[in-house]
């Protein structure tokens, strides 16, 4: 298959509002394509990751195009994977000269997708739900048995070769022990006696402001993950002990980390993520609570309502499970929700005791409950600051994520909420993702997700969603989650008064 196909596809997606074209352009591609490299770059993630060639010298790079497209699919990735394999002396010089003879090959339209692809701004993560559906179109198989097998397997090529295979290859993925699943997601609910209400019979658990992990141990071999499935086992010793010492052959976990002071309330969470990205270990401890236990002793439990789960999760995790009352009062619910917020955590979940374990799409039976609102926002740009901020990145351009894959829309700005610390960091941090500088701003990839405190939402001309936030605050920034984590614009439309609309037709 020729790259160009692929570019050609990406256009035709990125120029179109219409989830339904967007899946039927993609779903033509994936039927006829010969290489799981074609998943890999229409969602921006080519199979490589980071190939070791900074932003700059893929921008840098001024190489005549082609004046007609012959590079294969297969030929991109081959050269990616030659470029990613370069280490040693003088390897930067032997990147550039694989990068020149591959962008040499290239038309005009492929450098372009190139640079952005290489870049991290090809939307990365954001049209997953899109591409699910696509799979399941070009395969002719149900969307979940499609969706499971990308839980399972957390590998959108490989699931895309197992669907054109058949619905036999998708229903044999299973539950590996040391290979991450998919984490299954919350949505945001009005308030506690709403959740209660919908999901009835349930569990009400204290929400800890911590990271998620997932824990796989086999025999004595233990490995960890954050949310987005990235291994920590090697920062982490401290968990990877206590995770040996449960009383288990085989367990799959599922939990918060976070670390405590001397008086048992959490510390702040970039401390926490602090000990992720760590390469020597630290004397701050973390100390997991668990939530889930998706397997243990040879037995799956995905498929197991969450009543068993929770039991298995008590017999083997024992005092590391997260506090909570399993089929409560409201009354005794409302005094869990208060205890989690005098232990300084953000508040409860309430899970459905019938539920299974699903992950991808946001559904309603385990529901989040905060006393205030907050959102995961991409950031699109900032501001320079003025007065005692002058010559710091200040003022954040935020942008919402688009559930139908294309750009993140903004929904608003804010400068409020950031200390000398943070805006130092800040302005660091951006500058090394920038794409357009002036004066007056900064334009950024779209990668860096933050999380903003706020009082609700109201409709706006002023931004292309028809929505804007209201008294936006900066909580922290999120590094455990990338750009296709962050909330949609339909969640911040949800926080818009029950009267007021927003049209379809709003995006632009």
């Amino acid at each position: 298959m020729l790259f160009s196909e692929v570019v050609e596809t990406s256009a035709v997606v990125a120029a179109t509002r219409s989830r339904l074209a967007k899946v039927a352009a993609l779903a033509e591609l994936v039927r006829r394509m010969t290489t799981s490299a074609v998943v890999s770059f229409l969602v921006g993630a080519p199979s490589q990751g980071r190939i070791g060639a900074g932003w700059r010298t893929v921008f840098d790079l001024a190489v005549p195009p082609a004046a007609s497209p012959s590079l294969t699919v297969s030929d991109v990735d081959a050269a990616l994977g030659a470029i990613a394999s370069t280490s040693g002396k003088g390897s930067t010089a032997r990147r550039t000269a694989l990068l020149t003879d591959l962008f040499s090959r290239a038309t005009e339209a492929e450098q372009d997708f190139l640079r952005r692809l290489l870049t991290g701004e090809l939307r990365q993560g954001a049209l997953e739900g899109v591409m699910l559906d696509a799979i399941a179109r070009a395969a002719d198989v149900p969307g979940e048995v499609v969706r499971r097998a990308f839980m399972l397997s957390g590998s959108l090529p490989e699931t895309a070769v197992a669907a054109m295979t058949g619905e036999e290859a998708l229903a044999a993925f299973r539950l590996e022990v040391g290979r991450p699943v998919r984490p299954m997601l919350a949505s945001p609910a009005e308030s506690l006696p709403d959740a209660l209400a919908e999901l009835g019979a349930c569990v009400v658990e204290h929400k800890l402001d911590g990271a998620r992990i997932q824990v796989h141990r086999s025999g004595d071999e233990v490995r960890i993950f954050t949310r987005t499935l990235r291994e920590i086992t090697g920062t982490v010793p401290e968990l990877v002990a206590l995770v040996r010492g449960l009383p288990c052959r085989s367990v799959v976990l599922d939990g918060e980390t976070l670390a405590l002071n001397d008086d048992g309330k959490p510390r702040p969470f970039q401390e926490t993520m602090s000990r992720f990205g760590a390469q020597d270990v630290r004397e701050l401890l973390l100390s997991p609570f668990f939530f889930d236990c998706l397997h243990v002793d040879g037995v799956d439990l995905l498929d197991e309502p969450l009543r068993v789960r929770l039991d298995a999760l008590r017999a083997v995790a024992g005092s590391h499970v997260i506090p909570g009352v399993v089929a409560p009062t409201d009354d005794l619910a409302a005094e869990v929700l208060t205890e989690s917020l005098d232990a300084g955590h953000e508040g409860v979940m309430v899970k459905a005791l019938e539920s299974v374990y699903a992950a991808g799409r946001r559904g309603r039976a385990w529901q989040k409950v905060k006393p205030v609102h907050t959102l995961d926002l991409v950031v699109l740009g900032v501001e320079w600051g003025s007065g005692r901020r002058k010559g710091l990145l200040s003022n954040l351009h935020l942008g919402a994520r688009d559930p139908d894959g294309g750009p993140p829309i903004m929904v608003g700005k804010t400068f409020k909420g950031m200390t000398d610390e943070l805006l130092a960091w800040q302005t660091r941090e951006l500058m090394a993702i920038a794409t357009e500088k002036s004066d007056w701003a900064v334009m950024v990839r779209p990668e860096l997700v933050i999380e903003i405190e706020l009082d609700g939402a109201q409709v706006s001309t002023r931004y292309p969603g028809g929505v804007a936030l209201r008294f936006a605050r900066v909580l922290r920034y999120r590094p455990d989650k990338d750009a296709g984590e962050a909330d949609t614009i339909d969640t911040v439309r949800a926080l818009l008064p029950r009267r007021a609309a927003v049209p379809d037709d709003t995006i632009g």
